[in-house]
């Protein structure tokens, strides 16, 4: 679950971690009051959408409008203001499409001496969470890690101890901060990681970490997700939540005990298990085709969630074809084909559908498909399936 940067550092400061003084505001008369309220003569207006590079993103109806903008009077807030909220801010991470500014973040101006950057994800390899910093701040730490990688420092979290202050030194040391920078470090790292340990995080970045003219650390930016799996420990997290922020047809699945992510190609696929899902997205893809979504329906799946997964799939206009790949074991072949007929009578298919089964009672569930007399294409494995799914859109 992704959250806002203005909620990401309210949850940032009850931990201990220094950010900005700043001020949620929704219309342009808000960001005005927001910067008299903050007493400056620097403030900082914010776009505020579940994506990144809104520094250097533009707005589709105000191209000259940046995503984040510096301000000197209440008057300039407002102005840039109206031209932000409700319009679309495309980004390198929104795509084309962009993402509407419903909300924004007005901080108070800071005086910058350095710019860091500082992140926490989980990390297989090292079977834990690491943490990351470079001297490149304000840069996408993926063009970091690309044109200049040992200016990436890395150090493993433990889980139980956290990070310690020796390890929080060492990081210090190798971005060589001054004196009063190295102490602020010994701090906030330290509380950095144990926010995202006690909070589930999947992953946490400030970006940039800033060093201000006295030394001290600061999270001038902030992008926060937690594990999904573990939200029932964070109940209070689901008033977070921005469900206008998320693609509608993920939260329909969600809601109905599927997994589904939509996807650009227009092959929908639905399977059960999620190992067996990717290897049905990469036979597709090797076979000339491209996957419209991942959806794994699970291995008890009942007719209401196979008709919904059907529906979900289909209101994807892009989608020209489906292929239904069902390895039965604990859910027999039968029984998920019963399913599929009834999902098939409720909805009416209008574009090819290929079924390919396996498992469990799997020539009952053949018979069954064969004699049902729906224009249903089966097929006998997973590579015939692909070609048979990728041929029905060319034919």
């Amino acid at each position: 679950m992704k959250i806002h940067e203005y909620q990401a550092k309210g949850l940032l400061k009850q931990a201990g971690v220094p950010v900005p003084r700043g001020i949620v505001a929704r219309t342009a008369d808000e960001a005005a009051a927001a910067f008299d309220e903050l007493g400056g003569s620097l403030a900082v207006v914010k776009s505020q959408i579940h994506a990144g590079g809104r520094g250097k993103g533009r707005f589709k109806e105000h191209p000259d409008q940046p995503g984040v903008v510096l301000v000197r009077s209440a008057a300039e807030a407002r102005e840039n203001a109206e031209r932000m909220l409700g319009s679309t801010l495309v980004t390198i991470q929104t795509g084309e499409d962009g993402k509407q500014v419903n909300t924004l973040l007005v901080e108070e101006g800071l005086d910058i001496a350095r710019e860091l950057y500082l992140g926490i994800v989980v990390d297989r390899g090292e079977g834990g969470a690491v943490m990351m910093m470079s001297s490149e701040g304000g840069t996408e730490i993926e063009i970091v890690a690309h044109e200049s990688p040992e200016k990436i420092f890395k150090q493993p979290i433990d889980g139980g101890y956290g990070l310690q202050p020796a390890q929080a030194r060492s990081l210090a040391q190798r971005l060589e901060l001054d004196p009063a920078a190295w102490r602020s470090a010994e701090s906030f790292l330290p509380t950095f990681a144990r926010f995202f340990t006690q909070n589930d995080c999947s992953m946490a970045e400030i970006n940039p970490l800033i060093v201000t003219a006295d030394g001290q650390l600061v999270a001038l930016d902030a992008k926060v997700g937690f594990d999904d799996n573990a939200m029932f420990r964070h109940k209070n997290f689901a008033e977070l939540r921005d469900l206008s922020e998320e693609e509608p047809a993920e939260v329909r699945a969600a809601d109905a005990g599927l997994s589904y992510v939509k996807l650009d190609g227009n092959i929908g696929c639905l399977v059960n298990g999620a190992g067996l899902a990717m290897s049905t997205m990469d036979l597709i893809k090797h076979h000339g085709g491209e996957p419209a979504n991942f959806l794994d329906v699970g291995g008890g799946a009942n007719v209401d969630q196979v008709t919904e997964a059907f529906r979900i799939i289909l209101s994807d206009e892009n989608v020209k074809a489906v292929l239904v790949n069902i390895f039965g074991g604990i859910m027999k072949c039968d029984v998920i084909v019963e399913a599929l007929l009834s999902a098939y009578d409720n909805i009416g298919f209008t574009v090819p559908l290929v079924v390919r089964l396996e498992g469990t009672n799997v020539e009952k569930a053949r018979e069954m498909l064969n004699s049902s007399g729906r224009d249903i294409i089966t097929a006998t494995d997973l590579t015939d399936a692909a070609q048979k799914v990728v041929g029905s859109i060319s034919a």
